[in-house]
This record gives C-alpha cells, structure tokens and sequence, in this order.
C-alpha cells in the first residue's frame, strides 16, 4: 500500500484544474485549516457523498502500565470520529476511481 502526501494531491489537482500549484496549495490548506477550525467548535462536518466528520468524547479509564503493572489514570478526551459515505464506501468495495478529469465525481 502507498501513501500518499498532500504534495502529491496538490500536483493531481493542479494537473486535472490547470491551476497553479501554488494558488492549489493555498486552496487546499486554507480547506484544511477550516476543517480543523470547525472541529475545534465541535461542529460536525458533512460532505455529501464522501463522509461526515464529528467530535467523539472519550470516557476516562483506568490503564495499566504493562511494565510495572501500576494502574494508571487515564482522563477523558476529545478524538475525531469519520463516517465513510455512500460513494466513498461504493468506490472502496468496488475498486474503482470515482474522480474524472473535470473534477466531478462519478457513479
């Protein structure tokens, strides 16, 4: 499995919009800084299709430090939970690319 960076994204979608790669960038990281902005309100996120983002408590426990086996407190805390969406997941089962040359997404 590869992975693949923001740097790589940004070069894909400068390619298929035929913008700059520096007023993609800015784009894309003005997306993510809202998306983070967002979440820090605890506001849910929602892309049609793609999948929601939502804030999840996490209840506090007790741990145990496999080491020493001293019990450990561990304090309730905030993560990010995702939902896959429907063409999302459609794409995941079925092995296909979603994304067209033009940018829409297809079924």
């Amino acid at each position: 499995m590869a992975t693949t960076t923001k740097k790589d994204l940004i070069e894909r979608v400068a390619q298929d919009t035929e913008l700059s790669r520096t007023d993609v960038r800015r784009a894309v990281q003005s997306f993510l800084e809202h998306v983070i902005d967002e979440l820090a309100r605890g506001n849910r996120l929602e892309f049609r299709d793609f999948g929601v983002f939502e804030i999840r408590e996490r209840a506090g426990r007790l741990a145990q430090n496999p080491k020493t086996l001293e019990r450990v407190a561990v304090p309730p805390r905030k993560s990010v939970r995702f939902k896959v969406g429907r063409l999302m997941q459609q794409s995941l089962e079925d092995g296909q690319v979603v994304v067209s040359r033009a940018g829409a997404a297809e079924e």
